[in-house]
Protein backbone atom coordinates (compact mmCIF):
# COMPACT_ATOMS: atom_id res chain seq x y z
CA UNK A 1 0.00 0.00 0.00
CA UNK A 2 1.53 3.27 -0.99
CA UNK A 3 1.53 6.71 1.36
CA UNK A 4 -0.10 9.76 0.24
CA UNK A 5 2.67 12.11 -0.12
CA UNK A 6 -0.10 14.99 0.63
CA UNK A 7 -0.95 14.05 4.41
CA UNK A 8 0.81 15.11 6.94
CA UNK A 9 2.38 12.63 9.55
CA UNK A 10 1.40 12.83 13.14
CA UNK A 11 4.64 14.35 14.30
CA UNK A 12 4.11 17.06 11.97
CA UNK A 13 1.23 18.35 13.18
CA UNK A 14 0.89 20.94 15.92
CA UNK A 15 -1.40 19.77 18.04
CA UNK A 16 0.22 15.97 19.10
CA UNK A 17 1.58 14.83 21.76
CA UNK A 18 0.98 17.24 24.29
CA UNK A 19 2.08 20.45 21.96
CA UNK A 20 -1.25 22.43 21.74
CA UNK A 21 -0.64 26.18 21.91
CA UNK A 22 -2.37 28.21 25.15
CA UNK A 23 -4.86 29.56 22.47
CA UNK A 24 -6.11 26.28 21.48
CA UNK A 25 -6.37 24.78 24.87
CA UNK A 26 -8.11 28.15 26.16
CA UNK A 27 -10.40 27.73 23.25
CA UNK A 28 -11.34 24.28 23.76
CA UNK A 29 -12.34 24.84 27.66
CA UNK A 30 -14.30 28.12 26.75
CA UNK A 31 -15.92 25.99 24.52
CA UNK A 32 -16.63 23.47 26.72
CA UNK A 33 -17.91 25.77 29.81
CA UNK A 34 -20.09 26.95 27.57
CA UNK A 35 -22.23 24.57 26.55
CA UNK A 36 -22.10 23.57 30.02
CA UNK A 37 -24.01 26.45 31.33
CA UNK A 38 -26.07 26.33 28.27
CA UNK A 39 -27.03 22.67 29.02
CA UNK A 40 -27.89 23.87 32.65
CA UNK A 41 -29.67 26.97 31.16
CA UNK A 42 -31.87 25.06 29.25
CA UNK A 43 -32.66 22.04 32.16
CA UNK A 44 -33.55 24.77 34.74
CA UNK A 45 -35.59 26.20 31.96
CA UNK A 46 -37.01 22.69 31.63
CA UNK A 47 -37.92 21.95 34.97
CA UNK A 48 -41.45 22.27 36.17
CA UNK A 49 -42.38 25.31 38.45
CA UNK A 50 -43.54 24.60 42.38
CA UNK A 51 -46.92 26.54 41.72
CA UNK A 52 -47.65 23.84 38.95
CA UNK A 53 -46.77 21.03 40.99
CA UNK A 54 -48.85 22.75 43.87
CA UNK A 55 -51.69 22.81 41.35
CA UNK A 56 -50.94 19.44 40.69
CA UNK A 57 -51.39 18.44 44.17
CA UNK A 58 -54.44 20.14 44.54
CA UNK A 59 -56.28 18.67 41.83
CA UNK A 60 -55.13 15.19 42.75
CA UNK A 61 -54.84 15.22 45.89
CA UNK A 62 -51.62 13.41 45.55
CA UNK A 63 -48.69 14.81 47.48
CA UNK A 64 -46.09 16.94 45.38
CA UNK A 65 -42.34 15.62 46.05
Amino acid sequence: MSKNKGEPTLEKIDDYNGNESKQKKNSVRLIVILLLIIGAVLTYIKQPAQDEAIQIQDKTQIPAK
